[in-house]
C-alpha cells in the first residue's frame, strides 16, 4: 500500500514538476525564497498593529515565533526519521525531472508548507473575523509550497502533510495563544 502511494505521489510530481519552463525559472525561484515575502509580512502586520494596537500586536509576533519554532522542530524530527531522499536526489527519477535548485536534506515533510501553513492557520484564526478576505491569506502557503514541486524540491505527499502538521500545530498554539491572551489580556 506505502509503495502504491508513494508511485502516485511521485508520478504526481513528475507531471507538475514537467509543467515548469526555463522563462519561469527565476520568477520560481524569487516565490521560494522567504525573504521575498518580507513586504506581505509588513503589509500584514501593518493592518493587524492598526487592529490590535502595539502591546497586542508583539504579543502576537511572539507567538508566531513559538509558531514556526515548535513547526521547524517537528518538521527536522520527521525529515531525520523517514529520511526521504528529495526529488532533486532521488537516482529513479533524477534524469528526467527538471530540477531548477537542490538540496541535500531529507524531503519528507516539507518545513515550508508546514511553517506556511502553520502561521497562516493561526492568522486566520485569530483575525478572520477582522478582516472580510483574510481567508486569501491561504493563498500564500498554496503559491509557496507548489514552488518547491517546480523546483525538484518535494513531492506533492510532502507539501500535503507539511500543510496538515502546519495547520495542526497552527490551530494547537492558536488555542494556548487564547488561554494565555485571557489570563494576561482580558478584554
Amino acid at each position: 500500500m506505502l509503495e502504491k502511494i508513494q508511485e502516485l505521489d511521485t508520478n504526481l510530481f513528475v507531471y507538475l514538476n514537467g509543467l515548469g519552463s526555463e522563462t519561469y525559472d527565476n520568477l520560481w525561484l524569487i516565490i521560494t525564497k522567504q525573504v521575498n515575502w518580507i513586504p506581505l509580512f509588513l503589509l500584514l502586520f501593518y493592518f493587524i498593529y492598526k487592529k490590535l494596537g502595539t502591546k497586542q500586536t508583539l504579543y502576537l509576533l511572539l507567538f508566531i515565533a513559538i509558531l514556526i519554532t515548535c513547526t521547524d522542530q517537528l518538521t527536522n524530527l520527521v525529515k531525520n526519521n523517514v529520511q526521504r531522499l528529495r526529488p532533486c536526489n532521488n537516482p529513479d527519477i533524477k534524469s528526467f525531472i527538471r530540477i531548477v535548485q537542490s538540496r541535500d536534506s531529507f524531503s519528507f515533510f516539507s518545513g515550508h508548507a508546514a511553517n506556511t501553513m502553520a502561521v497562516a492557520t493561526f492568522l486566520y484564526l485569530l483575525l478572520n473575523k477582522y478582516f472580510k478576505y483574510f481567508g486569501l491569506i491561504f493563498l500564500w502557503p498554496l503559491i509557496f509550497a507548489y514552488s518547491r514541486i517546480y523546483l525538484g524540491l518535494h513531492y506533492p505527499l510532502d507539501i500535503l502533510c507539511g500543510y496538515l502538521a502546519g495547520a495542526t500545530m497552527g490551530f494547537l498554539i492558536y488555542k494556548i495563544y487564547q488561554k494565555v491572551r485571557a489570563r494576561y489580556f482580558p478584554v
